[in-house]
C-alpha cells in the first residue's frame, strides 16, 4: 500500500505550507501532488513556488497561476505580480491543467476546480447535476482512461468528500487559506498506486494547526495589499465575500 498527500491552494502562505510538509514527512510520506493555487492572496508567493517545486512530484495549475501571469488593472494583483521571478511565471504557465491514474483498481482524476476550466467554480451544496459534471472528460481533461471513478479538486477551499451514484468526488480543502476551519487542510490517498488490480482504497483528511499570528505578521512586514480581509479569512475560516 502506498500513501500520496494532496495538498492544495497554498496562496502565499509559507507557515501553513510548512506545518503541512512537517506532517506529512512525520508521516513518511513521500509522494506528494499539488492541485494548484500555490500564488496569491499571501505574501509569500514566492517561496511558495519554490517550497512546492522541492517537494511536489506533480503540480497542477489554479486559476491564481493562471491569471497572475497576465495583465492586471489590479493593483492588488500587481503587488503579488511583483513578487515573483520571470523563471516562476514560466512555471506557472507551464503548469498542466490534470491528471489522471490508477489506485486500487479504480481511476482517479484529479484538477483544480472543475473539468470544464480553471475558472468553473462546483461547491459541495451544488446541484447533483452539477457534482456529477465533474466526472465528465473535456478537452481539458482528455479521455484517455475514461471516466473517472473518484475525482480530487481544491479551488472552493472546503474539504468534504461525497459519494454520487457510486463515484466519489472530494475536495482536499485549503492549506494556506481555508474557508471551513482555520487550520490548514490536505488530504491522503492509500492504495495500491498504479495498479489496475481491486484493492484496499482509502481517502483520510487532516487538519494541521499553524502559527497564523505569524503568518499574520508575515503580511504585515511587507505591507501586503488587501491585508483585512486575508486576517479575517485566516482567523475565522470565512470567506471574505460572506455578509455577517
Amino acid at each position: 500500500m502506498e500513501r500520496i498527500a494532496l495538498v492544495s491552494d497554498i496562496h502565499g502562505n509559507m507557515p501553513a505550507l510548512i506545518s503541512v510538509l512537517e506532517d506529512i514527512e512525520r508521516r513518511g510520506i513521500k509522494r506528494i501532488f499539488c492541485l494548484g493555487d500555490l500564488v496569491g492572496k499571501g505574501p509569500d508567493s514566492f517561496g511558495s513556488i519554490e517550497k512546492i517545486k522541492q517537494t511536489c512530484e506533480h503540480v497542477l495549475k489554479g486559476n491564481w497561476d493562471d491569471f497572475i501571469t497576465k495583465d492586471t488593472e489590479f493593483e492588488a494583483l500587481k503587488w503579488h505580480q511583483k513578487q515573483l521571478s520571470d523563471e516562476q511565471n514560466l512555471y506557472l504557465e507551464s503548469l498542466p491543467f490534470s491528471i489522471d491514474f490508477y489506485m486500487s483498481g479504480k481511476t482517479i482524476r484529479l484538477f483544480h476546480a472543475s473539468p470544464f476550466s480553471l475558472y468553473t467554480r462546483i461547491q459541495p451544496w451544488d446541484s447533483i447535476e452539477k457534482r456529477l459534471s465533474m466526472f465528465e472528460n473535456t478537452e481539458y481533461t482528455g479521455h484517455s482512461m475514461g471516466n473517472p471513478d473518484v475525482v480530487g479538486y481544491g479551488d472552493v477551499h472546503n474539504a468534504f468528500i461525497q459519494h454520487l451514484n457510486g463515484k466519489t468526488l472530494f475536495n482536499t480543502g485549503s492549506v494556506g487559506n481555508p474557508l471551513d476551519h482555520t487550520s490548514a487542510a490536505y488530504v491522503i490517498l492509500e492504495g495500491e498506486y498504479e495498479s489496475k488490480d481491486e484493492a484496499p482504497f482509502s481517502i483520510q483528511f487532516v487538519r494541521v494547526p499553524y502559527d497564523i499570528q505569524y503568518a499574520i505578521k508575515l503580511a504585515k512586514d511587507v505591507n501586503m495589499p488587501d491585508l483585512e480581509p486575508y486576517i479575517k479569512e485566516l482567523t475565522t475560516g470565512t470567506y471574505r465575500g460572506m455578509k455577517n
